[in-house]
């Protein structure tokens, strides 16, 4: 039993306003939305993803689970700079060659520049990744993935977001306006710290639920608390996560999310050294190497030395569908349906998407039910039913749990 008094469940009620805000209009259909192929339904769930290593075990005061999740909320360290280690196992196969095709063509973004922020960080996905991170204020942070001989970063600094990839000596800037009281303008389209992991966890904070303090840790050399959020709810894969929440400041700086099939977390993300000190300002400094290609964003003007845009791809037969996509259930459980307009997997034959279409089909587990037939695409976290007729069932659960209801969908 835990050593506080933290037995009791968090629900809908009796949370503080500061969480309700934190949740406020962010539990709808769009947590859910998963692409229909099973790469794209990996990457979508780095926004869940996290584990804990504990490294021993601080006497520090009692505190109850709605305390804690109001020391989060409550949260207003502004300057930070620190190392994090993200390590994600989805479970995936190896997937060779065609992984390094599909990941080429996901890092060619709007704009065509691999330096494009909404794709190149979804890399994080998989494998194990060394982040750097710094902050000073709404308007100034940097988040840089070390990689072998190679370096991707992400700068904000008042107006300006720039993206380089070293690898690929390649620019991506766009513009955003001054941050106004309590909003953030850095990307935020892959979380990529601790504090963004934690945000994404509460947001499933509901009366399905269960919240407890799970005792202590220390983390990058810094006392902190352990919060436990379960589901209560069956047909879920999520088994339990784990944040751990600094002591002194309630800054979240680890966190785990383990599997209901048990195992590896899913994702280890966590800080390996933190300070809460104003970093240096050149931190946030950044103009275009020499020779760089430079891409505008659609917010920037065209630079002089950049090359003119490629025309970004058509995503409007991935995206059809979703603006009908509703949900079915509620909390850890909920499915998101949504039509992709009569477009089923393809058979695999040369003629309806060849070797892609076929490597897709054998990853998949071929079900049949009232909907007709369809198969279940899988990862440690996240599942998606894609029926014949191109419905797709998508969600942090089971493969029985798709089926029942797109059984009880038609």
């Amino acid at each position: 039993m835990a050593p506080y008094e933290s037995d009791r469940t968090a629900g809908a009620e009796g949370l503080p306003d500061e969480v309700d805000d934190v949740r406020a209009g962010r539990r709808k259909a769009a947590r859910y939305v998963v692409p229909v192929a099973v790469v794209g339904v990996a990457a979508a769930t780095i926004g869940l993803v996290p584990a804990l290593a504990d490294s021993g075990d601080p006497s520090l005061p009692k505190i109850t689970a709605e305390q804690l999740i109001e020391k989060i909320a409550k949260s207003d360290v502004q300057q930070l700079s620190g190392t994090v280690k993200v390590s994600t196992d989805l479970g995936l196969p190896s997937l060779g060659g065609l992984e390094s095709g599909m990941l080429s063509g996901a890092t060619k973004g709007s704009g065509g520049s691999s330096a494009d922020p909404q794709s190149k960080l979804m890399e994080l996905a998989s494998g194990t990744h060394t982040v750097r991170v710094a902050a000073d204020g709404p308007d100034k942070a940097k988040v840089s993935v070390l990689e072998n001989a190679a370096e991707y970063s992400i700068i904000h600094n008042g107006n300006d977001v720039w993206a380089y990839d070293s690898k690929s000596n390649e620019v991506y800037h766009s513009t955003a306006p001054a941050a106004e009281k309590g909003q953030e303008k850095a990307p935020k389209d892959v979380p990529t710290t601790p504090k963004e992991l934690a945000d994404e966890a509460l947001k499933s904070v509901d009366d399905t639920t269960s919240v407890t303090v799970d005792g202590t840790a220390q983390v990058a050399g810094r006392d902190a608390y352990k919060l436990l959020i379960k589901p209560k709810q069956s047909g879920s894969t999520v088994g339990a996560i784990t944040v751990a929440v600094d002591a002194k400041t309630g800054v979240p700086l680890k966190f785990t999310l383990v599997p209901t099939s048990g195992g590896a977390a899913v994702v280890d993300a966590g800080f390996t050294q933190v300070a809460f000190a104003k970093p240096a300002a050149s931190t946030f400094d950044f103009t275009p190497p020499k020779g760089a290609k430079v891409t505008e964003g659609k917010d920037g003007k065209e630079s002089k030395d950049s090359k003119a845009p490629e025309s970004a791809p058509n995503r409007g037969d991935l995206g059809k569908g979703l603006d009908g996509l509703k949900t079915i259930g509620k909390g850890w459980s909920t499915i998101a349906e949504f039509d992709t307009g009569g477009q089923g997997m393809p058979s695999g034959s040369s003629s309806e998407g060849g070797d892609v279409s076929g490597f897709l089909n054998s990853l998949g587990d071929h079900v049949k039910g009232k909907f007709g037939s369809g198969t279940v695409f899988s990862t440690r976290l996240v599942n998606a039913l894609i029926t014949d007729d191109g419905k797709v069932y998508a969600g942090a659960v089971t493969k029985d749990a798709l089926v029942k209801a797109a059984n009880a969908a038609h």
